[in-house]
């Protein structure tokens, strides 16, 4: 008389076990949409800590903009985003690229409107470590852009010191530092050629008229 007990005690157990599974899915679905919208959100974050928190109110990663045709003296620029402030421009954020040492180096690069280096973040690098990794890991070095723009320094000390120019290089490191310092530079020519035509597509919802 136990043996169908114990057959129903055990499609029990089955049920609420399927029953369990089932209600974890559907947990997980509900709940998927707020964490990857978290995640996104902590990541946009993360990126946009080149910027000083006074200096937006959009989120300036769903603004792109149309990029103008580049030349050899700016093609380290790769993509552009609007910042606005109460809904007037008050930056571009960049994403320019360089040739290191190993690698490519990814970095964003925030221009104000009067074209001031606001920040530069590094974004991706594969630097040899404990030498050119120490663009990241020693932030005071990119620090010493801020404030700077095209104009200062001037086009002749856009450069290291051990090449005629203005900037110190990371220690060891000299292709690294050569070649993020010409990145920023490009950055800032690109800026400088075509501000208006940012600000017009800007202005157009990032399509050219």
């Amino acid at each position: 008389m136990n043996k169908p007990s114990g057959a129903l005690g055990m499609l029990s157990i089955a049920a609420l076990a399927c029953i369990g599974v089932a209600l974890t899915i559907a947990l997980h679905r509900s709940t998927a949409p707020q964490i990857s919208a978290a995640q996104e959100a902590a990541q946009s974050q993360a990126l946009l800590s080149v910027l000083p928190a006074d200096s937006y109110d959009n989120q300036p990663l769903k603004h792109p903009l149309t990029l103008p045709p580049r030349t050899p003296d700016t093609q380290a620029v790769i993509a552009a985003y609007l910042v606005t402030r109460g809904e007037k421009p008050s930056a571009v954020l960049f994403q320019s690229q360089a040739e290191g040492y190993v690698g490519p180096i990814e970095l964003l690069i925030a221009v104000s409107f009067d074209g001031q280096l606001m920040g530069v973040k590094v974004l991706k690098q594969n630097e040899t470590a404990g030498l050119g990794d120490r663009i990241v890991t020693k932030p005071d070095w990119l620090a010493r852009f801020l404030g700077k723009s095209l104009n200062n320094p001037d086009e002749s000390a856009w450069a290291l010191k051990k090449d005629n120019g203005q900037f110190d290089q990371i220690a060891g490191a000299t292709v690294t530092s050569r070649a993020t310092v010409e990145a920023i530079h490009q950055t800032l020519r690109f800026f400088d050629a075509y501000r208006a035509q940012l600000l017009s597509t800007a202005n157009t919802g990032g399509k050219q008229p």
